[in-house]
C-alpha cells in the first residue's frame, strides 16, 4: 500500500514523480509520425512533462467533479497525450478505458456504455463517431485533442497546480484500467487491470538482458497490453529511452529505428508475416536492431527473417488476462515459444481437464507457481470470469503442446484451426509462400466450411493484399503455390482486398473476412482445376 512516506512506485503517478525527482529533463519517451511528405515527424516528453501534464490534466478532471473510481474513454492512437492522460488518471485514482480510435457504432456504444464513462477524451479524427453517439446526451462530456478550450492541448497549457494533487491511488491491485479483448472470436471482453499490472513491464527487460544504453520500439497500439506493458511500462519502469510510432508502419520500421537508434522492437504475429513480405533491399541488416521480441514469429520463416534483417529472435507467448512463456534467443527450439516465468506453472490440459503426454496437443493453461489460481476479472462478466479460470487454472483458448523437455509450441486458437482431407494445414507455411511472391504486399491465411464437407474440414483461404492490382495474376500465384507447397496446402480460394481489417494489435480480423467471402464474388479466384 502506498504511505505518505514511501509512496508505491507500483502506481503509474508515483513512479512518474520519482523520476521526475531523480531525471527530470529525460527524454523517456519519443513519439513519432511519418508524415504526408514522408518525412519523420516527432514529438518527446520527459518525466518532468509527464508528471505536469499529469497534474494539469488531473485538475481539470477534478473540477468536472470526476471521482476516485470514475471511468473515462481515451480514444486515439499512440500520442503523447494518451499517455499524460495514463498519468493523470494514476492521480486521482480514476479508470481510463482505451479504445482503438477505428471503433465505430454499436461495437463503440457497447464500450462507452458497458465501462460507464463519464466522459471521453477523442483524437479529433474519431471526434465524429463518439459526437453522433452521445449527440443527444448532455450527461457526457467530450474533449477532443485539439481545438478551442477545453481540449487536451489546451488544457496543456495551463499553468501547473502548486501545490500539486496528492496521487489518490493507493491500491496497487486496484484497477488502473479496463482493457478491452481483441474481439476477433465475438463481442470484446473487459479486462479489470491493476496498476502493478503495468509495472510488471519493468521487469521484462531484465528477461531481455536489457541495460540502459538499449533504446525498445513499438508501433502497436497503446490501446493493447503488448505496447502499454512491454515497450512503454519496460521504458517507464527502467528509464529506457522508448521510441512509439502513432501506429505500425511496416514500410517505415527499418528507417525509423535506424534513425532512432533503436535496438530492440516487438512485434505480433499478423506483424512479422508483412515485414517479412515487404520487398528485399540491399541494406536489409544494416540496422540497429539487436533483438526482436515476437509473439507468433512463424516458425517457417524464423530463421529466414533473423538472417534477412541481422537480429536475434526472442519468442514469447501470454495474454493481457495474464500468462507468460519466453524463448530467449538460442536457448529453446526455433518454433516454441518458451517456457513459463518463474512465478507460473504451465500446463497442457486434455477436454476433461487432465495433463497432456509430451507431444500431444490439448489447451495452454496457467496457474501461479504455488498452486493458487490466477487472479482475473471481466467488468460485470462473472460467468465468463469464473470460466477463465475453471479448475484452478487460467485457461487460455489456445492449443498446443510442450515436448519432452518442456519447451511450449503454439498450434492455433481453439475453433480456429485448419483441417483438409484429414489434414491440419500449417497456415504460416502458406502464409510464407504468398509473402515472398513479389506480388503480394500482405497476406492472412484461414479457413472455410461449406455445406457437404465432412465435420471439422475446411477450404484454404489466403487473403492477399496486391502490390500492384492492375497486374495482379491470379494463375500465376496459384502456379507459385503449386511449386511451393503440398497439395492439401495450396490455397483453394484466393481473396482480393485493399486492406486485411486488422485489430489494434494487428492481428487480421477473420470473422471481417469470412462475412465478405462468397465463392462468386468479384475480389475472389478459385484454384483452377487440374
Amino acid at each position: 500500500m502506498t504511505t505518505a512516506s514511501q509512496p508505491d512506485v507500483q502506481i503509474l503517478a508515483n513512479l512518474i514523480c520519482q523520476h521526475a525527482t531523480l531525471q527530470p529533463g529525460l527524454d523517456v519517451l519519443t513519439f513519432v509520425d511519418v508524415g504526408k511528405d514522408g518525412s519523420l515527424q516527432e514529438e518527446t516528453r520527459s518525466y518532468q512533462q509527464l508528471w505536469d501534464n499529469g497534474q494539469r490534466l488531473a485538475t481539470w478532471l477534478k473540477a468536472r467533479g470526476v471521482k476516485h473510481g470514475d471511468a473515462f474513454a481515451v480514444v486515439m492512437n499512440n500520442h503523447p497525450e494518451f499517455v499524460d492522460l495514463m498519468v493523470a488518471s494514476s492521480i486521482l485514482g480514476t479508470i481510463f478505458v482505451p479504445i482503438d480510435p477505428r471503433t465505430r457504432g454499436e461495437k463503440l456504444r457497447f464500450m462507452l456504455e458497458h465501462a460507464e464513462c463519464v466522459g471521453a477524451f477523442v483524437a479529433n479524427y474519431a471526434l465524429e463517431d463518439i459526437s453522433t453517439l452521445w449527440a443527444e446526451d448532455t450527461t457526457h462530456w467530450i474533449v477532443p485533442l485539439q481545438g478551442p478550450a477545453p481540449s487536451i492541448q489546451s488544457l496543456l497549457d495551463t499553468p501547473v497546480p502548486v501545490p500539486a494533487l496528492v496521487v489518490e491511488s493507493l491500491d496497487p491491485q486496484a484497477p488502473m484500467q479496463i482493457l478491452y479483448t481483441s474481439g476477433t472470436t465475438g463481442d470484446p471482453k473487459a479486462i479489470l487491470t491493476p496498476h502493478a499490472k503495468f509495472y510488471t513491464g519493468g521487469s521484462i527487460a531484465n528477461v531481455l538482458g536489457l541495460t540502459a544504453s538499449d533504446r525498445p520500439y513499438t508501433g502497436l497500439s497503446l490501446t493493447h497490453a503488448n505496447a502499454q506493458v512491454i515497450t512503454l511500462g519496460m521504458s517507464l519502469v527502467n528509464g529506457l529511452r522508448g521510441v512509439i510510432s502513432r501506429k505500425f508502419t511496416k514500410s517505415r520500421l527499418w528507417d525509423i529505428t535506424r534513425h532512432y537508434g533503436c535496438t530492440m522492437f516487438n512485434l505480433l504475429g499478423g506483424m512479422t508475416t508483412a515485414v517479412y513480405a515487404e520487398p528485399r533491399r540491399a541494406d536489409d541488416a544494416a540496422n540497429p536492431v539487436r533483438l526482436v521480441l515476437s509473439a507468433g514469429m512463424p516458425a517457417a520463416i524464423w530463421e529466414d527473417f533473423a538472417h534477412r534483417f541481422d537480429v536475434q529472435i526472442t519468442e514469447f507467448y501470454g495474454a493481457a488476462e495474464g500468462g507468460l512463456t519466453f524463448n530467449p534467443h538460442g536457448a529453446g527450439p526455433i518454433g516454441s515459444c518458451g517456457k513459463a516465468s518463474p512465478n507460473l506453472e504451465l500446463a497442457i490440459l486434455s477436454e476433461d481437464g487432465t495433463p497432456c503426454a509430451p507431444g500431444e496437443a490439448g489447451e495452454i493453461c496457467f496457474r501461479n507457481a504455488d498452486g493458487s489460481a490466477p487472479a482475473l476479472q471481466y467488468l460485470k462478466n462473472s460467468t465468463a470470469s469464473a470460466s477463465k479460470v475453471a479448475g484452478g487454472w487460467l485457461h487460455m483458448g489456445d492449443i498446443g503442446h510442450v515436448d519432452a523437455n518442456g519447451w511450449l509450441f503454439f498450434h492455433f486458437r481453439m475453433g480456429g484451426g485448419i483441417r483438409r482431407n484429414g489434414d491440419f494445414i500449417n497456415t504460416a507455411q502458406v502464409e510464407k509462400a504468398l509473402a515472398e511472391l513479389d506480388s503480394v504486399a500482405d497476406v492472412y491465411v484461414y479457413g472455410v466450411a461449406m455445406p457437404g464437407m465432412a465435420p471439422g474440414e475446411k477450404y484454404v483461404v489466403a487473403t492477399l493484399v496486391p502490390t500492384d492490382l492492375a497486374v495482379f495474376d491470379d494463375a500465376a500465384v496459384f502456379a507459385a503455390c503449386r511449386q511451393k507447397l503440398d497439395a492439401n496446402a495450396i490455397p483453394s480460394y484466393l481473396q482480393i482486398v485493399n486492406e486485411i481489417p486488422k485489430t489494434a494489435s494487428e492481428k487480421p480480423i477473420e470473422r471481417f473476412l469470412l462475412d465478405t467471402f462468397a465463392v462468386d464474388a468479384n475480389n475472389v479466384f478459385a484454384v483452377p482445376r487440374g
